[in-house]
């Protein structure tokens, strides 16, 4: 196997930044992509560990076998 040259400034894609929406280079040298910095990949590690990405379910019935222990008392 070869290895891939370095990217240059023609090469390297710019991508929006998923955290704040500015310029972000994703190349290899970017520690970070897809992130722009090191503080935008930890603000959205810090919204995963806080769940703040949860996918919205809705509660099964009452009445389905083994109910939702939430909402049971």
């Amino acid at each position: 196997m070869g290895t891939l040259p370095p990217p240059t400034a023609s090469t390297a894609r710019i991508v929006v930044c998923p955290s704040c929406g500015g310029d972000s280079v994703y190349a290899p040298t970017n520690a970070y992509r897809p992130f722009c910095s090191e503080r935008c990949k930890q603000l959205d590690l810090g919204a995963w560990a806080s769940e703040d990405f949860r996918m919205p379910a809705e509660a099964p019935p009452m009445d389905a076998p083994y109910g939702d222990p939430r909402t049971e008392h």
